[in-house]
């Protein structure tokens, strides 16, 4: 039998569907490493820091932040999106480490660094640029779900109070973070460990 160029190296999907998965695995977490720097860069440096030492920083060419990233914008949504992300996919795993009550605690708390690392991207989301349209849609579509998730166990646990609002406790947290604002290091977290004690108060405990 004479083996065509498909039998001599299998039918030449395999390998190449290994290989693109591999590429495409190397690509998402260039760019996780990427948009992880431009974050750190944007806390120390600002939202108008120089391309250049993001790309530096990060180990990447300026041409590769260009190519995925055309406009500021792009870059600083995509930052802000992957904080978004990390902080719903935060709440599944807390909630599988933890008890109701603690989960949603430490869930809160990194609830509030998201607000630290949101509050250094102010300048720029409210400079009107149409690129940061999309995200309050998508922050209600991924943060409102986790944490009414997170509510909702800890209260059937008696853990919680069961007259909390998802929406009441995301306002209530980003005004604490937004007053403790410079206020000395651990401020926010301390406030924040209150406000949790508070949701403790009239729990209808087990």
């Amino acid at each position: 039998m004479v083996r065509g160029k498909a039998d001599e190296h299998g039918d030449g999907l395999e390998p190449r569907g290994s290989a693109d998965r591999r590429v495409r695995a190397d690509a998402r977490r260039n760019i996780d490493t990427l948009l992880q720097t431009a974050l750190a860069v944007f806390a120390t440096s600002g939202v108008d820091a120089p391309m250049r030492e993001i790309a530096e920083k990060a180990g990447v060419g300026i041409g590769t932040i260009y190519r995925h990233f055309p406009q500021r914008a792009d870059l600083i949504a995509a930052v802000l999106r992957r904080e978004i992300d990390a902080c719903a996919d935060a709440a599944p795993v807390l909630a599988a480490e933890h008890k109701p009550g603690e989960a949603l605690a430490r869930w809160m708390q990194r609830y509030a660094a998201f607000i630290a690392a949101k509050r250094g991207l102010a300048k720029a989301l409210h400079s009107g640029d149409s690129a940061y349209d999309t995200l309050p849609g998508y922050f209600d579509q991924r943060l409102r779900p986790a944490l009414r998730t997170l509510l909702e166990a800890a209260a059937t646990a008696g853990e919680i109070r069961a007259d909390v609002d998802a929406d009441d406790l995301l306002g209530a947290v980003t005004s604490l973070c937004m007053s403790a604002h410079n206020a000395g290091p651990g401020r926010a977290e301390r406030m924040i460990a209150l406000l949790v004690d508070g949701l403790r108060y009239g729990a209808n405990r087990r």
